[in-house]
């Protein structure tokens, strides 16, 4: 993608100038100008199933006073268009409290990733024969493999962002993901796996032999527990949740409840509770959105501000919440970073980065042989969160029985039902083998889909309702 500057195309200096008089009687705002190349393919039953490439570019104007937010947004770069969304922006706002407009040089942040192309990195016929390989391989690992899809996603994304106060950012996101999918039959019954990898650094440190050598061998041994997995027993039970991956259960049923604009409207479970103890003092939690190469990670956020490590739970106490510029001002705190959004065409809200539980002082071996009986939750698929009030319902992929401090039977059809402020007070171990889950995840809301990581050590939660198929 040739590369040009945006604010030059929207009208430079007059661009500026334009921008500032739009914002000057606004409480905040700012304008995101964005480029975008993406690519998605799927090799699925032994040939290409689909190829798809996107390229877009456009621009969003907002204006906020108060809680009122004017958002006009185009897929023109003119100085046309600029001024149609500046008009739009001053109808629809009252007059906020004046605010200096002051042109400033581009402000510095510390890079977190690369700036290669990932959709430009590799030929397409040498994306093929990756997929035709990783497909082949993965046929190979066991007869009763009988169905292989092999998925890749590479994005790069460029922005700018101009600031009512005249400051500029500059930042420019690559992603790559990679997933191999495995479907197993035998006489009886059918088992499926999934794995997958992926982050912001360059393709090729992700595309290797070996990282999807891995994928497909791990998706093969999930399908095939699957086939001898017996049916969940339903109940109420204490369960084992493995590291990593399963953190998705606290990104949903937890964090979601912790981010700015739920808390302040009081729609929160964990609202009015700030300083509080809210689970043990094994449980410290944070959203760090500054962890190099990571999917969730962000060099600065969509409104021009550097990310942070921000505490939300420390040692049981809740500490913090996840800001965004706008809920920030309304409660009388900083921004942490967490201002995002999917792209140009829509207007940031207090989303997550990488949120993840620390390590606990309690060996995995430990945890299990504590537990007389249970439920080993290895990994989650989907489910479903009500965000304001946490409750969450998640199927398990991968579950064990636990007898006597041991991992039994595999079983399938397991869900895990609660919720989140619950589940935290009946955490009752934590794991010191905290890890990150292999970069795959996606966090929806409002209908805005961004790039998150999760992770957790080991835990054991007491008492958690079950869901299972068993007669």
């Amino acid at each position: 993608m040739e590369k040009q500057n945006d604010i030059d195309l929207l009208g430079g200096t007059a661009a500026l100038s334009l921008v500032a008089e739009t914002l000057k009687n606004a409480d905040d705002g700012e304008i995101f100008i964005e480029r975008s190349q993406s690519e998605s393919l799927v090799f699925d039953d032994g040939r290409l199933r689909s190829a798809s490439f996107d390229e877009s570019q456009g621009f969003g104007l907002r204006a906020v006073t108060g809680e009122t937010a004017a958002y006009a947004h185009s897929t023109q770069l003119t100085p046309e268009a600029l001024k149609r969304a500046a008009e739009t922006c001053v109808s629809i706002l009252g007059a906020g409290r004046p605010a200096k407009i002051d042109v400033s040089p581009e402000a510095g942040a510390t890079k977190l990733y690369g700036a290669d192309n990932p959709v430009e990195a590799q030929g397409f016929g040498s994306k093929i024969s990756l997929l035709e390989e990783a497909d082949a391989f993965t046929r190979s690992l066991d007869p009763r493999v009988k169905q292989v899809s092999v998925s890749m996603g590479l994005s790069w994304q460029k922005v700018t962002i101009l600031r009512g106060d005249g400051s500029i950012y500059h930042d420019v996101r690559p992603m790559t993901r990679f997933g191999i999918s495995a479907v197993t039959r035998d006489n009886k019954t059918s088992g499926q796996g999934n794995h997958g990898f992926g982050g912001r650094a360059s393709p090729m440190t992700y595309l290797t032999e070996a990282n999807w050598k891995e994928s497909a061998r791990e998706a093969v041994r999930q399908a095939l527990v699957g086939l001898e997995a017996a049916d969940a027993p339903a109940g109420e039970m204490d369960v084992l949740l493995g590291p990593g991956w399963p953190g998705i259960l606290l990104h949903e049923a937890i964090g979601h409840g912790l981010e700015g604009d739920f808390n302040r409207k009081g729609t929160s479970a964990f609202a009015g509770l700030m300083g509080s103890r809210i689970a043990s003092e094994d449980v410290t939690v944070v959203d760090d959105g500054t962890i190099p190469d990571r999917r969730g990670s962000i060099t600065i956020d969509d409104e021009g501000t550097k990310p942070n490590c921000t505490t939300l739970i420390d040692k049981g106490i809740l500490v913090g919440f996840m800001q965004d510029r706008m809920n920030a001002r309304l409660s009388g705190v900083a921004p942490t970073g967490n201002g995002r959004r999917q792209s140009f065409a829509h207007a940031p809200l207090p989303r997550m980065t990488n949120t993840y539980m620390l390590n606990g002082s309690r060996h995995p071996d430990e945890i299990l042989a504590s537990m007389k009986k249970g439920l080993y939750a290895k990994s989650f698929g989907g489910g479903q969160v009500d965000i304001t009030s946490g409750k969450f319902v998640f199927t398990c992929t991968e579950a064990y029985m636990i007898e006597d401090g041991k991992i039994g039977k595999p079983v399938k059809g397991a869900i895990l039902i609660g919720a989140g402020a619950e589940a935290l007070k009946r955490i009752a171990m934590v794991g010191n083998d905290m890890s990150l889950d292999p970069g795959i995840g996606t966090c929806g809301k409002q209908g805005q889909g961004v790039p998150v990581g999760v992770g957790q050590p080991t835990l054991r939660i007491n008492n958690l309702t079950v869901g299972g198929t068993a007669t």
